[in-house]
């Protein structure tokens, strides 16, 4: 079996990674009548290849095939003089869920939140993703921290 690769994307991967994207969107209820507007996709994609933009896309790869995608981004923090790192997305195909794609993913936040010298790293996922978490409780601790939010 071929290793995993992550990379950054490129242009040429859009056709490639919208399939990812639209998953990950389903698989958090935002499709259908609740989909995200293409527009709001389209910014985020040029944001991904925007050097100078604080958003990032990696895309894992085997055989030149996408198996996962995650996109980060890094900000300021009031309670640390360097950068936080917000893993925003994760997801991977069906067929490359426990074979150490997200894992990858993972990992190479990490190593590009090092070299940009966050301070940490973090996400959130919802509290019925059982599967995902398996991963999340090896790979990084609970906060113990509740989200709110208000759309506006």
């Amino acid at each position: 079996m071929q290793a995993v690769t992550v990379r950054f994307v490129t242009e040429a991967d859009f056709d490639a990674w919208k399939p990812l994207w639209d998953g990950y969107n389903a698989f958090y209820g935002r499709s259908g009548d609740a989909a995200l507007p293409d527009e709001f996709t389209r910014i985020a994609w040029s944001r991904f290849l925007d050097p100078d933009e604080p958003m990032h896309a990696l895309v894992a790869e085997r055989g030149g095939q996408l198996l996962g995608l995650v996109h980060y981004l890094f900000h300021r923090s009031t309670t640390n003089p360097a950068n936080s790192c917000y893993l925003q997305d994760l997801f991977t195909v069906k067929e490359a869920r426990g074979l150490g794609v997200g894992r990858a993913l993972i990992e190479a936040v990490y190593a590009r939140a090092r070299d940009a010298g966050a301070a940490r790293v973090y996400w959130q996922t919802h509290e019925t993703n059982a599967t995902a978490m398996q991963l999340y409780d090896n790979v990084a601790e609970k906060s113990g921290f509740i989200v709110y939010r208000k759309p506006l």
